[in-house]
């Protein structure tokens, strides 16, 4: 809902091909398809895929290991288990022995005042790339839409989209990487439009 409505509305307005990411209390996303013509009057569709799960990267196994972090589908080092809001604040508190919210680990890292911050985020800006870039050299969408309370993290946008360039199967990362134009509505417009 929330990548249909970003495509139709939002920041992915006029793409050919979308892909809608949420990172919030769980990490997944949405592929949408524009009208194969411009003057179509065919609007944008989400995808869904033979088995409905179309999107669905954020249980994609991204530490394959038998200790990496359990996820609630049964599975070991899913995406979500790294990236999603409480995953970080999770990592945070075990390392700093005391818990903080994501928008003062952001703060921390922003102004380089938490090392321990700066250090999680950054290794999250890894893990982000390589995940992103798995979408990017699997489906290669125009616009890529980011959405949930992650995608606040103005790393995201620069050092992020570094991290994802270095693993794109291509000399020069053309997709763009945009913050959401709708903010937390898109979900809702979006099941309105299906």
């Amino acid at each position: 809902c929330f990548a249909l409505a970003e495509a139709m509305w939002g920041a992915a307005r006029g793409a050919r091909l979308s892909f809608g990411v949420i990172m919030g209390t769980g990490v997944g996303g949405g592929l949408v398809i524009a009208p194969s013509s411009p003057s179509s009057v065919a609007f944008p569709h989400a995808w869904n895929g033979a088995q409905g799960i179309a999107g669905e990267w954020g249980h994609v196994v991204l530490v394959p290991s038998p200790d990496a972090r359990p996820c609630y589908c049964g599975r070991r080092g899913c995406i979500e288990t790294y990236l999603s809001g409480p995953a970080i604040e999770s990592t945070y508190a075990a390392r700093a022995g005391t818990p903080r919210k994501l928008v003062d680990i952001a703060h921390g890292q922003r102004d380089g005042s938490d090392a321990i911050a700066v250090e999680i985020i950054a290794e999250c800006m890894n893990l982000y790339g390589r995940a992103l870039a798995t979408v990017i050299n699997i489906v290669d969408p125009d616009v890529i839409v980011l959405g949930g309370g992650v995608s606040n993290l103005d790393v995201l946008y620069t050092d992020g989209r570094e991290a994802v360039a270095r693993w794109v199967f291509n000399d020069v990362l053309e997709t763009k990487i945009v913050k959401n134009e709708l903010g937390d509505s898109a979900g809702v417009f979006g099941a309105a439009l299906l």
